[in-house]
């Protein structure tokens, strides 16, 4: 005797099985901004990253964005230089905005290595949304 799947059935297994073979969190982007100046914010969004990174896999793409004071955080003499560093090489690309650091009298020899430099730190958080990735704010 021959027996059909009723459609709902069918349907069932196909998306179980479409499920099953996804990866946890495929294709996570996450931008995290930070214009603050304070080393503890610092420190936390660093720490943010780690366990994005933990939770997410070494797949996920992150970028930390740096604007307004937090630009000075960006620059190679800071007390999280040293985490920037590690973080970095982690994976993380981290941005620094431009219009900050003219505001603030600096230039690209008083920041950190490695740095990517946009024109404007807002800017690019608003063209990554629209490109679908989550923003976050340590």
């Amino acid at each position: 005797m021959c027996t059909f799947l009723n459609p709902l059935r069918l349907w069932f297994l196909f998306a179980v099985a479409a499920v099953a073979t996804l990866p946890a969190f495929a294709g996570e982007k996450i931008t995290l901004q930070v214009s603050d100046g304070n080393v503890a914010t610092w420190n936390q969004a660093l720490n943010v990253v780690g366990n994005l990174r933990e939770v997410y896999g070494p797949d996920v793409q992150i970028e930390l964005v740096a604007f307004g004071q937090g630009i000075n955080m960006l620059k190679f003499d800071t007390p999280v230089s040293s985490r920037l560093d590690d973080t970095r090489k982690a994976g993380t690309k981290i941005y620094a905005c431009e219009n900050s650091m003219t505001r603030n009298k600096l230039s690209r020899g008083d920041m950190a290595s490695d740095l990517i430099y946009v024109k404007a730190g807002v800017e690019h958080i608003i063209t990554r949304q629209r490109e679908g990735w989550v923003n976050l704010r340590p």
